[in-house]
């Protein structure tokens, strides 16, 4: 896995403001980018443009001229959260001990999830406009994979899990979700207590084979079938 990301990265192209910009179109874009957080965390993603530029107290107009599509906007809104989770990542990949890297980075992100219901859909969906998203998500899952390795190759995971089981648990994370934040916290770490208690090694009950799932599966659109 690359280098670690530093808590405070430098911004990339789709966070970053213009050079030069005025201070006025500084503030609107920071406004904006604002209001795009809080809305996303309260319903997700799917939130229109129009909402958010109401809620930031700016025109249409204004919020395209910084933000010409849903994805440059979205990209730009979850840097932060996207920066942590890497950060989390490679964090855990520091640790001496594989196992609590492990089971740090999965309770940190399931967390993140729990707590913000735009995350999922910012880090995980596909943005063709938002090369940074995608780059960095691969990051995230060849960390992963490598955090899984470890506490295998010491004997601390069952020797059937797969590393698409992280993406098994990031599914149902996301179906415990409530309306409530306090509500979706207490279902998320209960979920994660059970999850991590089956992965222990003496729960040596085979499984089925496990599902080729990859982080991209979480927010793929569901094909209907003929």
């Amino acid at each position: 896995m690359p280098a670690g990301l530093s808590r405070n990265p430098t911004p990339t192209a789709s966070d970053a403001p213009a050079p030069g910009q005025r201070a006025d179109a500084r503030n609107n874009r920071a406004r904006l980018l604002r209001a795009a957080r809080e809305a996303y965390a309260l319903d997700g993603t799917g939130v229109s443009s129009s909402a958010i530029a109401r809620r930031a107290g700016v025109g249409a107009a204004t919020l395209y001229r910084h933000f010409p599509t849903r994805g440059s906007l979205i990209a730009a809104a979850f840097s932060e959260q996207l920066a942590e989770c890497l950060a989390t990542v490679d964090e855990a990949l520091r640790d001496e001990d594989p196992w609590r890297g492990l089971r740090t980075a999965l309770t940190k992100v399931c967390m993140m999830q729990a707590q913000d219901r735009g995350f999922s859909a910012a880090f995980l969906a596909e943005f063709p406009d938002a090369p940074d998203i995608r780059r960095e998500r691969v990051r995230a899952e060849a960390g992963l994979a490598r955090l899984v390795q470890r506490a295998k190759d010491a004997g601390q995971l069952r020797r059937d899990f797969d590393t698409s089981d992280v993406t098994l648990l990031l599914l149902a994370n996301n179906g415990v979700l409530r309306d409530s934040p306090a509500d979706s916290v207490a279902a998320s770490r209960r979920l994660l207590a059970y999850f991590l208690q089956s992965c222990h090694p003496s729960a040596d009950t085979p499984l089925p084979t496990p599902a080729p799932l990859h982080l991209d599966d979480l927010y793929r659109p569901r094909r209907r079938s003929e």
